[in-house]
């Protein structure tokens, strides 16, 4: 009897240990669940709610501007600096990087002059589709290079990395004209008169009177 006692009380000690580390583990892992739910939170410049880009213009702090739209059969055409037919393919690239410019720190409480956002190094304006318009003012990079300055649409300080910006901005320093291609010359263009040759004049020889 004693000894079926003492088995029941092993058992039910086994079963307490058991429940013991079992609620402390869940406990643990709900603790982490929600330590690693911020870090797993991600912003973007530009959000996805707002559509697909319609419109990009960037103007840089010397006066330069570039421009583009989308018409109304989709295709992007150049608006500034002068009205013409638009690299499709460097515009598309451009635009898509648009929705993947990702923030990588917020800066608060610090003086615009000195990252470059007292006077932006560039300003860009992305239209969307239903008329929607965001700005988004480009200062210096970081000292670490990894990023720029930037002054969100909603009025923060944040860094973006620089390579996705620097193919933004590829739009201003080289506008993305469409190459047309260069017509042949045609065979009048290439048949060219005759080659006259240079007549060398002959001087006449004076004859010496007779003695």
């Amino acid at each position: 009897m004693r000894r079926s006692t003492t088995l029941l009380y092993l058992l039910l000690s086994l079963v307490a240990v058991g429940a013991y580390y079992l609620i402390n583990n869940r406990a643990e892992s709900a603790d982490i669940a929600i330590t690693l739910e911020p870090e797993d939170i991600v912003s973007y410049l530009f959000s996805a709610e707002d559509g697909v880009p319609t419109g990009i213009r960037i103007e840089s702090k010397a006066g330069e501007v570039v421009e583009v739209a989308r018409g109304e059969d989709s295709a992007w055409a150049l608006i500034q600096p002068l009205e013409a037919s638009a690299d499709q393919a460097a515009v598309e690239a451009a635009a898509s990087q648009l929705t993947t410019l990702r923030i990588q720190d917020t800066i608060p409480d610090i003086a615009l002059d000195l990252i470059g956002l007292e006077s932006p190094e560039y300003t860009l304006v992305v239209q969307f589709k239903g008329g929607l318009e965001r700005k988004a003012e480009i200062g210096v990079i970081t000292p670490t290079e990894s990023g720029y300055y930037v002054l969100s649409p909603n009025g923060n300080v944040v860094i973006v990395s620089n390579f996705a910006v620097d193919v933004i901005l590829g739009l201003l320093t080289n506008p993305p004209y469409l190459e047309t291609p260069i017509p042949s010359p045609t065979a009048t263009e290439t048949s060219l008169p005759p080659t006259s040759a240079a007549v060398t004049p002959t001087l006449a020889t004076a004859t010496p009177p007779p003695p």
